[in-house]
């Protein structure tokens, strides 16, 4: 039985790179994907180098969603400390809440929504909150925030310092959370914004070589580069990020397990922008692939609560199917 499986993922595998290889990457994109949300919130600096530092990950973040990675320009929100003309609202409390409320006018069931938090953080062994101008707002009121949004998922990395503790409150059915430290006792200020922005823009981040970033790829360089950061300035690293994507509120370092089996599944860009000129059948069989790598990456994270030949089963029947959906790619992509 393991050998028939490993001819079967040999196949996939050769299947599924002869695919990409005549995937239309360079292609022009199409239209920024309609059903694609993100919400940054750059919030209080405290001094006039973070305020700068948080204005310069604020403004590359909104660069690559928008002129790389498909977003449209109407459909990112962003709030600052101090707004840049009308295109911006300052990071308040109630800037936030009605931030939220037009994304739950505005999304549905077949959105993906992405929250991005760059600032400081604090936890005083109770509460976790983040820091906005004026009052601030605690974990468990930005979880009441997220539960009111319909889609599809819902991707929120919080990069601010103590932003572990914000992972229990937001985990749910559908989510995905990355923090950049492990728990509330990490405060000082972190440094997971800067290397997750260059795993956006960089080729390093895209493990798999198939030319798409995705949510566990991008928070597993980041957080092996923060590491490195730490490593060669000979200091003890003060920020160990972490994912959590199965619903149990419990947090793996990224690339680790339990957790990854949402994130490898769940891209930055679009297949509609990468598929600009395939035909609509490689774009079905595209999602259907999508589909089939996202319940072999479940069904692996269940492995322990399975009968060995029940989980031996069930992967050959997800690796014939991928394996059939791959050579059809390769024959409509010709």
């Amino acid at each position: 039985m393991l050998a028939r499986l490993i001819a079967l993922l040999l196949c996939c595998c050769a299947a599924g790179y002869s695919a990409r290889a005549q995937t239309p990457d360079a292609a022009p994109r199409q239209k920024a994907d309609p059903n694609k949300f993100a919400l940054i919130v750059s919030g209080a600096s405290g001094e006039e180098a973070y305020a700068k530092q948080f204005a310069v990950w604020t403004k590359r973040l909104h660069g690559t969603l928008v002129g790389k990675l498909g977003f449209a320009e109407e459909r990112v929100t962003v709030l600052t400390e101090t707004p840049a003309g009308t295109a911006q609202a300052q990071a308040t409390a109630e800037g936030l809440r009605r931030a939220f409320a037009a994304l739950r006018a505005a999304t549905g069931p077949d959105s993906t929504v992405f929250i991005f938090l760059i600032g400081h953080g604090t936890f005083d062994g109770k509460q976790a909150k983040f820091g906005l101008v004026g009052p601030d707002m605690t974990a468990a009121e930005y979880a009441k925030l997220v539960d009111g949004i319909t889609a599809r998922r819902v991707v929120v990395f919080q990069m601010a310092s103590a932003s572990g503790e914000f992972v229990k409150e937001l985990a749910g059915r559908g989510r995905i959370v990355v923090a950049a430290t492990r728990n509330g006792q990490e405060q000082n200020a972190t440094r997971f914004a800067e290397h997750f922005l260059g795993a956006l823009d960089g080729h390093d981040s895209d493990a798999d070589q198939n030319g798409r970033v995705s949510v566990f790829e991008a928070s597993a360089c980041a957080a092996r580069q923060t590491a490195e950061h730490y490593q060669r300035a000979g200091r003890l690293a003060t920020e160990h990020a972490v994912l959590e994507d199965n619903g149990d509120g419990v947090g793996s370092p990224p690339g680790g397990e339990p957790d990854g089996a949402l994130a490898r599944t769940t891209y930055f860009d679009s297949l509609t922008a990468e598929q600009a000129a395939a035909t609509a059948e490689v774009g079905r069989l595209l999602r259907e692939r999508e589909q089939f790598e996202e319940e072999i990456e479940q069904l692996k994270a269940r492995k322990r609560q399975m009968r060995e030949d029940a989980y031996e089963s069930e992967l050959e029947r997800l690796f014939v199917g991928l394996a059939k959906v791959n050579r059809s790619i390769k024959r409509a992509a010709r």
